[in-house]
């Protein structure tokens, strides 16, 4: 398999990913929506006798959703990283003189 091979085959993967992970994320804004409704209505400083608990559900909450953020974050810089060799590989080729051979011919 020829180089210029593998780096297609390498974006067409990254695309592929990048499309479900569209798909993923748009499952999860539709589930966050139905969570942030719910927690708005039912986890209120009335719902908890203590304020250690509500602090404690609360805070528990906001570590899942940087959890997540983090998350996405690798996935973004892995793909960023697959896009960013392909482009080197890229700019090599174009940087170059081509398949122009300068030196001496040899007979």
């Amino acid at each position: 398999m020829s180089r210029e091979t593998s780096y297609a085959r390498m974006l067409e993967a990254s695309a592929k990913l990048q499309r479900n992970v569209a798909v993923i994320l748009e499952a999860k804004a539709s589930e966050a929506e139905k969570v942030r409704s719910w927690l708005c209505n039912h986890v209120t400083p009335d719902a908890y006798q203590e304020h250690q608990a509500h602090l404690k559900d609360t805070l528990g909450v906001h570590e899942q959703l940087i959890e997540v953020i983090d998350g996405l974050s690798k996935l973004n810089q892995g793909m960023a990283n697959v896009l960013k060799a392909a482009l080197r590989h890229d700019q090599e080729e174009s940087s170059g003189f081509g398949n122009f051979d300068f030196g001496e011919k040899t007979e």
